[in-house]
């Protein structure tokens, strides 16, 4: 846990931090390695640097939140998104004052900068900073989702960008594999930091989180495979392109098919080069993709039932767990719940009164990830895939009020199957039915 609070600036003229290169993704990458050298005449071996994004990160932006007077204004308004320690791959670095590390990057949108401190992280002290650091389109599309729609023959696809849509339009090119493509439109929403319930989502751990768009693909035929491409139309009339993806259909409700469905929960996510987080403790979550990734030829979807980043309140962590599980979202439906890393906090309609979520109260969630729910944020829907039916109720919510509660339950007496909850948690009395004459929870009837 990095002390923000404690932060102060202990500027060295002799010490610099240099990254390069300077500008990433000229060939449309998404994600690029960089090298950031650095010296220090004080050198310590709790010496870090952190990775910040925007570039701009100092107090000179601050806007006081939820009354905190301007002259409380602390030297870091934002979490740094990920750091690393000085001596992380340069033992030496306590003796020499000279230092090498490889950050990887993804284009989350905003320009990066890369900070020294000493003083490790209970203390820390501001010593140098970098130049900064961009992609070169840091508005592409990237991060395809897929969802299964309300139908059968529907799937949705969302995405993230940095149009709104005053400047481009969004919509997908897409078709069956190697014929003729078709255009659908796609809807944008965002949501802001008037939307968290608390810090440190509304405090230290904001960071604005660009546009979401969601796209309907109708009329699909059974079992083919289509491709498909993100696009966003600029009032100039250019266009600004994705990579070719590709998905298959869903069967025909009812087909005699076999259907091959992972169910997991609890992934979190962490940083492939070894940097840490604000929170760090969900290392083994690329071990879990890195899996599923492998065996994508041996499965149809994914029902990821909730505590999705674990990010709790700091919202850069959305975008890299978007970019972590994309080989899989963007290939098969990747159907979601809502954990209580989501959507606990005290008098925001959860179940739970604590504060897992970090102040998100469930809006990252439900507005980064479409499912084909009535509410979405209460995360209650069917989904159906051939001859697999999966309600999903999300453990989380207010039982006895939220929306799709009795339509979950008439479903149970037509044919009792598993609904899976979205954590571990007990759950509440008030998820008990009676189901054919005998009492059944909701995630674990059958």
């Amino acid at each position: 846990m990095i002390a923000l609070h404690k932060s102060t600036v202990d500027i060295h003229c002799s010490a610099h931090v240099k990254a390069s290169p300077e500008l990433l993704g000229l060939k449309n990458q998404s994600v690029e390695w960089i090298t950031v050298k650095f010296e220090h005449p004080n050198p310590s071996e709790d010496d870090w640097i952190a990775v910040f994004s925007p570039a701009n990160f100092n107090a000179s932006t601050y806007v006081p939140e939820m009354g905190n007077p301007k002259y409380l204004k602390p030297l870091l308004t934002s979490a740094p998104i990920k750091y690393q320690f000085a001596n992380y791959s340069s033992p030496d670095y306590p003796n020499t004052g000279k230092g090498s590390l490889k950050f990887r990057l993804i284009n989350q949108r905003y320009d990066f900068a890369f900070a020294l401190f000493s003083g490790g992280l209970s203390n820390p002290k501001l010593v140098s900073v970098s130049n900064v650091v961009a992609f070169a389109n840091p508005k592409a599309p990237l991060y395809p989702r897929l969802a299964l729609g309300r139908t059968w023959d529907e799937m949705t696809v969302t995405w993230t960008s940095d149009y709104d849509i005053d400047e481009a339009i969004p919509f997908v090119e897409w078709g069956l594999k190697g014929e003729p493509q078709t255009r659908s439109p796609a809807g944008t929403h965002t949501y802001t930091r008037s939307s968290m319930c608390g810090p440190p989502a509304k405090t230290v751990g904001w960071r604005d989180p660009g546009f979401f768009h969601t796209s309907f693909l109708k009329d699909l035929w059974p079992n083919q495979e289509y491709t498909y491409k993100l696009c966003h139309r600029l009032m100039d009339g250019s266009y600004v392109w994705s990579e070719v993806f590709s998905f298959k259909a869903s069967p025909y409700p009812g087909q005699n098919s076999l259907q091959r469905v992972i169910v997991v929960g609890d992934i979190g996510k962490a940083e492939r080069d070894g940097s840490n987080e604000y929170e760090n403790y969900q290392p083994g979550s690329l071990n879990t993709t890195d899996t599923l990734i492998r065996d994508l030829d041996n499965y149809d979807i994914v029902f990821h039932i909730g505590d999705m980043p674990y990010s709790n309140g700091f919202l850069s962590q959305w975008d890299q767990f978007t970019e972590m599980v994309s080989p899989i979202s963007s290939r098969v439906p990747y159907m979601v719940a809502s954990g209580n890393h989501e959507r606990d906090w005290p008098d925001s309609g959860s179940f739970y009164e604590n504060e897992d979520s970090g102040g998100e109260c469930g809006v990252p969630a439900e507005t980064t990830y479409y499912v084909p729910a009535e509410n979405r944020a209460n995360f209650w829907y069917v989904a159906d895939y051939g001859m697999f039916s999966q309600p999903t109720q999300a453990a989380v919510a207010r039982v006895r009020s939220a929306p799709g509660a009795r339509v979950l339950v008439e479903l149970l007496v037509r044919q009792p199957r598993l609904i899976p909850g979205t954590h571990g948690k007990e759950q509440p009395s008030g998820a008990v039915a009676e189901v054919q004459g005998r009492p059944c929870l909701l995630w674990t009837c059958a």
